[in-house]
């Protein structure tokens, strides 16, 4: 079992209070390390390391911190098989997902490193004689990332590789259920002797303490977090003290909609993956379906029999598992509290249902359940589970009403092979992603952002970029040239 430190200004270091945070593996419950519980002190010498090398990073050539962030990037290729077991470990993906998310966070330090010669500002013309308006593109300075503990890698590179690119600094605050790959890539910032000191710092701990100091440190100017509504609505709540931006990814309720005209096949296999990737532990998840009442029948069928040939178990000795297990014991009786609320109100379990008969560890059963009304909390409330409730329109016109009624606004997804109905669907569902005939998941290029309590600002391609920069325009006046 391995006792981290936590990192600021290029040393590790130990942090001022004495408290440790034990790390469990979901599969087999055992305490695979321990990270310090750290403090506002801690909090405080990080930022301060941040905030006095941010000066001097910004000024750094964009090209060369475009070629460290890569570098970074080909660090990870270059442990790839030890970040996937650590994944595994720590937060229960199976392998093909696990290596899917180191991969993709390869690919996104190397993405964002081809940005360092994007960031362009502009010209515009002035109302007055002898004068030009110039406007600048410039780093917004020290930033606070908060990562989620469902996507530790991914998110991490997400935050880390987007403000090193822009010329910020940053202060990372890993999940204290999932700080083990955070610490591995910590590893590599210490090993490479181009990262100048203070760019990049971590302190561990809890987020009710480590995420509010952070959000209410005058000297952090932009706080970036994924999680949940309660966690953002907290952040955002300490930010406001000095009016620091935030950035903000906080869950979804992604509804599918399967009209009469899909190809059900294609709309099954796509929906289990969308629902149980993860585990069901994924802010895009499919979380609740909306089927035409025609084919509703036939789509639940071919649902059930692909859910019922998931197969599951610890995903470090097993690469065939389909499903891991749940991040901890919490999550796990949170879930199958709100699918026995469902059975008791009247909702019918087509199949699962209950936690997994194994010996150890956080697994529930890919579930579905039909008969549920659009009102129950499980067609409302985020499930962050591997559970499927379905319920049946007879319109478009009602689905869309549906998919809408929600406090939600990330992610949704419509299957039809009518172009007419899709259309209709993309243009008004009000959501920051739709997904037509396809899996939830998105792309480095794109923009992943979400409406109403889903969040605020975004990530990935030119627009997430953005998010990281500020603007400053100049009125430069120049003297007629007399002759």
């Amino acid at each position: 079992m391995k006792d981290h430190q936590i990192y600021i200004n290029g040393e590790y270091t130990s942090s001022t209070g004495d408290e440790w945070i034990d790390i469990i593996n979901p599969a087999t419950e055992e305490v695979i390390s321990r990270t310090p519980k750290g403090t506002s002190e801690d909090v405080d010498r990080a930022v301060e390391a941040a905030s006095q090398a941010q000066p001097a990073w910004e000024q750094v050539p964009n090209i060369e911190r475009g070629r460290i962030v890569r570098r970074m990037g080909e660090k990870i290729a270059e442990r790839r098989e030890t970040f996937i077991d650590l994944l595994q470990e720590e937060q229960g993906k199976d392998y093909e997902l696990a290596s899917g998310e180191v991969d993709l966070a390869i690919d996104y330090f190397e993405y964002m490193s081809e940005w360092a010669r994007r960031i362009e500002g502009d010209i515009v013309p002035s109302d007055r004689s002898n004068e030009n308006i110039l406007v600048y593109k410039k780093p917004i300075g020290v930033v606070a990332g908060i990562i989620p503990w469902n996507f530790p890698v991914f998110i991490l590179a997400r935050k880390v590789a987007t403000a090193l690119m822009t010329g910020c600094t940053v202060v990372i605050k890993p999940s204290q259920h999932t700080p083990n790959t955070t610490m591995e890539f910590t590893r590599i910032v210490d090993e490479m002797s181009e990262v100048p000191v203070g760019i990049y710092n971590v302190v561990t701990g809890a987020g009710s303490e480590i995420g509010n100091a952070l959000a209410s440190h005058k000297d952090v100017h932009m706080v970036t977090m994924t999680g949940s509504i309660t966690a953002g609505t907290k952040v955002m709540e300490a930010a406001a003290q000095n009016i620091t931006k935030v950035n903000l990814e906080l869950g979804g309720k992604a509804p599918a909609i399967v009209t009469e005209n899909a190809d059900l096949d294609l709309a099954a296999e796509e929906i289990t993956t969308s629902r149980l990737a993860n585990n069901g532990q994924a802010c895009t998840n499919a979380e609740r379906v909306y089927v035409h009442e025609s084919v509703a029948e036939e789509l639940t069928r071919k649902l059930k029999e692909k859910f019922e040939a998931q197969t599951f178990g610890d995903p470090r000795k097993d690469k065939e598992a389909d499903l891991g297990p749940l991040v901890n014991q919490d999550r796990l009786e949170t879930v199958d509290e709100m699918v026995q609320n469902a059975v008791s109100s009247g909702a019918k379990v087509v199949t699962g249902g209950e936690a997994a008969d194994i010996d150890a560890g956080f697994f529930y059963k890919p579930t579905i359940l039909t008969d549920v009304t659009h009102e129950s909390d499980i067609m409302t409330d985020e499930i962050f589970g591997p559970v499927l409730p379905i319920s049946t329109f007879s319109t478009l016109d009602e689905a869309i009403e549906k998919a809408n009624d929600t406090v939600y606004g990330l992610s949704s997804s419509v299957y039809t092979e009518d172009l007419n109905e899709a259309m209709r669907v993309i243009n008004e569902m009000k959501f920051g992603e739709t997904y037509v005939n396809r899996e939830n998941f998105e792309a480095v290029q794109g923009y992943h952002a979400g409406m109403r309590q889903s969040g605020l600002g975004g990530t990935d391609g030119k627009y997430g970029v953005e998010d990281f920069l500020v603007t400053q325009v100049v009125y430069m006046q120049y003297k007629e040239n007399k002759k």
